[in-house]
């Protein structure tokens, strides 16, 4: 299946973003939760390589639940009390760490594309989606705060180059 490929991409992509803020001297408890992340990521790649119609897990069977999801969301809940609400759209950049999470981001928007696309052919557990929709979200808002504390986001200024 299309959609596992991708979904070793993001997580290959989000360990070389964890490399550079280890570099950048990046909390330890924010660099926890990614590696958390990473390994949910093999769970959903497992999850996605055994599709039918029960999504229940079991010792076999890994399934994404509903506790992986809720915990993305306290996350982004939390990142978002530290920022400023958005303004414009920001552009994919700032410092060396949250340009790799903003491509992390973007190749885990692509995962959940391909993943949408075989949900149309074979039988998907709808949290396996939902784990990556809340995900390329927490990510995005990991990248305003990795730049908040670095100058701030880069905002695009719609025309600027007519």
């Amino acid at each position: 299946m299309h959609a596992i490929g991708e979904v070793d991409e993001a997580n290959s992509a989000l360990g070389v973003a964890i490399a550079a803020l280890v570099h950048d001297g990046f909390d330890q408890d924010g660099i926890a939760g990614l590696l958390r992340i990473q390994n949910d990521l093999f769970d959903l790649g497992a999850d996605i390589a055994t599709p039918g119609d029960d999504f229940t897990p079991s010792p076999m069977v890994l399934r994404i639940v509903a506790a992986q999801i809720d915990w993305l969301e306290a996350a982004i809940d939390t990142a978002n009390e530290r920022l400023d609400p958005l303004t414009s759209f920001i552009l994919p950049g700032g410092s060396h760490a949250a340009a790799h999470m903003h491509l992390a981001r973007a190749i885990t928007r692509r995962a959940e594309r391909a993943l949408v696309a075989a949900a149309a052919v074979v039988p998907i557990n709808p949290l396996a989606l939902n784990y990556l929709n809340r995900l390329s979200d927490y990510l995005f808002t990991l990248c305003r705060l990795i730049n908040s504390d670095r100058g701030g986001d880069i905002l695009w200024a719609p025309g600027a180059s007519r």
